[in-house]
């Protein structure tokens, strides 16, 4: 649940839409969306992209690190 959970605050900090990261990452609004609520787990390249997008380490997206 970690993953979802900094998805949503890091989303939040930047001020973004849902729709505005799925497009900056390259996917639909639907499919982030489901990243987002936990009904489907982003793949290795999803992941590291919303990784680069937030500007956060993987291990910190993961929930493996409190260090961004």
């Amino acid at each position: 649940m970690i993953l979802q959970e900094r998805m949503r605050e890091l989303r939040k900090e930047k001020k973004e839409t849902q729709a505005q990261v799925a497009e900056s990452i390259g996917v639909t609004w639907r499919q982030y969306q489901r990243f987002e609520a936990g009904t489907n787990l982003p793949g290795y390249q999803n992941f590291c992209a919303l990784a680069d997008h937030f500007g956060v380490t993987l291990d910190y997206l993961a929930g493996r690190s409190d260090q961004r």
